[in-house]
């Protein structure tokens, strides 16, 4: 199983700090399962995986096979936890060089609507001309500037290209049960549909039909996934001793480390596929916790690559950071490094040794060197990158985070710092709605 180790914070914290949290993280996972605590009526999350019916994962199998024998790509079309979450089991899965998907019998899923680049979606449109693609349109309302508008022009071209009757075919809504702009154009237009559930906030939603479409399309288990998941929910449950209970154990140990002056927290990996799960990580923890001037601010590096970028600043610069290491135990494949006759690079000491032997002691190096630089180390140990692994280590951290933000006394299930941007924005357009912010805006900007 997934195991976590906090030996290499006591140097910096001693044990007693963190076990001191002991009763206020029983309580955290309290009101976390009784229901009882800030943002209830959004944590949805908490059963998601074990009340999974067969039907809504039969059901998504189904869509996700019409959809792959019907498309050469499918663009998912969501922002913030209505991609990342997807994104990040994919791209954990994947080759790092894709094969077209008439050689791997998959479709090849991309992204939009996660930005509002120009550039971005010509060359998206332009990738897709004379390709036989669908559409994932993942929005809870239909009206997030940023989906909606990479959605308009996917849905027009998805039309032009296929005609109207392939397009409702391989069109498919994620959103609202009942009501929204998605709603309305999904069942005018018949395109198959799932639900957004109203208790599950988008960061949480990977292990809901948000996250398990586009992951079923890729070609991956999701029953796996969900299984995982399932599993670390009891691991994690109040029923379990608090030494014995990795989320508990990680939320206090991290919250140990916030109220000895580290406010920053570094997700480390040796693995370039967990990229995007570190930055599915950074959005539901940045989300969750960053509130009335509090939280940990999450960071992330991809080792051994950014030590030859962050690596000097994480050794010596300000000691206001930890790090979390995601350890990976087994990898896929076996590459042994080759002698070579000349060693003109001096690296035959390593011939015969596994690449992954060499990348495990580069690890291992780090963690030594970082603690004894002055950065305490959390480390997360996965088996390997299979589904159920990552099933199990999506539910850890959901987990961790609801008890941390309830250590930190704030709402981790609400995000109302995010309105902020979209107001000016929408003032700075002149959506209709917003004539006297926009006047506000001009004035303000001719001073």
């Amino acid at each position: 199983m997934i195991k976590v180790d906090i030996s290499e914070i006591l140097g910096f914290v001693p044990e007693k700090d963190v076990m001191a949290l002991e009763p206020d993280v029983k309580a955290a996972i309290d009101m976390l399962e009784k229901g009882t605590g800030k943002g209830n009526d959004f944590i949805g999350w908490l059963n998601l995986a074990s009340g999974m019916p067969q039907s809504l994962i039969d059901s998504i199998k189904e869509t996700a096979s019409v959809l792959r024998e019907n498309c050469e790509v499918v663009v998912v079309a969501g922002i913030g936890g209505s991609y990342l979450g997807a994104r990040a089991v994919i791209e954990a899965f994947s080759s790092s060089f894709p094969q077209p998907s008439q050689d791997n019998g998959n479709p090849t899923v991309l992204f939009a609507g996660q930005n509002i680049s120009e550039d971005y979606l010509f060359e998206l449109a332009q990738y897709l001309k004379g390709k036989k693609f669908g559409v994932i349109n993942i929005s809870k309302s239909g009206t997030t500037t940023e989906t909606a508008l990479a959605f308009r022009m996917l849905k027009k071209q998805c039309e032009d290209q296929r005609g109207k009757d392939m397009a409702r075919k391989v069109i498919v809504a994620i959103t609202d049960a009942e009501r929204g702009a998605a709603r309305v154009c999904a069942d005018r237009e018949g395109y198959a549909t799932f639900v957004i559930p109203d208790n599950v906030g988008g960061r949480y939603s990977v292990l809901s039909p948000v996250g398990l479409l586009p992951i079923a399309v890729a070609g991956y288990d999701i029953e796996a996934l969900v299984r995982g998941a399932s599993d670390m929910e009891s691991m994690t449950s109040g029923k379990v001793a608090f030494r014995d209970n990795i989320s508990a154990i990680y939320a206090a140990a991290r919250n140990a480390l916030y109220r000895s002056g580290k406010k920053i927290e570094i997700l480390v990996n040796f693995q370039p596929k967990l990229h995007f799960f570190s930055e599915w990580w950074k959005q539901l923890y940045g989300e969750s916790e960053g509130k009335e001037n509090k939280g940990i601010y999450p960071s992330s590096v991809d080792f051994s690559t950014d030590l030859h970028s962050m690596g000097q600043w994480i050794q010596e610069g300000e000691r206001i950071i930890f790090e979390t290491v995601i350890s990976v135990d087994k990898v896929q494949h076996s590459v042994l490094v080759p002698a070579d006759d000349e060693n003109l690079d001096g690296l035959n000491y390593l011939a015969g040794k596994h690449v992954d032997e060499v990348n495990k002691m580069a690890e291992l190096g780090t963690r030594l060197a970082h603690v004894d630089g002055g950065v305490p180390n959390i480390r997360i140990t996965v088996p390997e990158l299979k589904e159920y692994w990552i099933g199990q280590l999506i539910y850890f951290f959901e987990k961790a985070c609801g008890i941390s933000g309830y250590l930190l006394g704030i709402n981790p299930f609400n995000q109302p710092g995010v309105e902020a941007y979209k107001k000016n924005m929408f003032a700075l357009l002149d959506k209709p709605g917003y004539e006297e912010q926009s006047k506000a805006l001009a004035a303000r900007l001719k001073k």
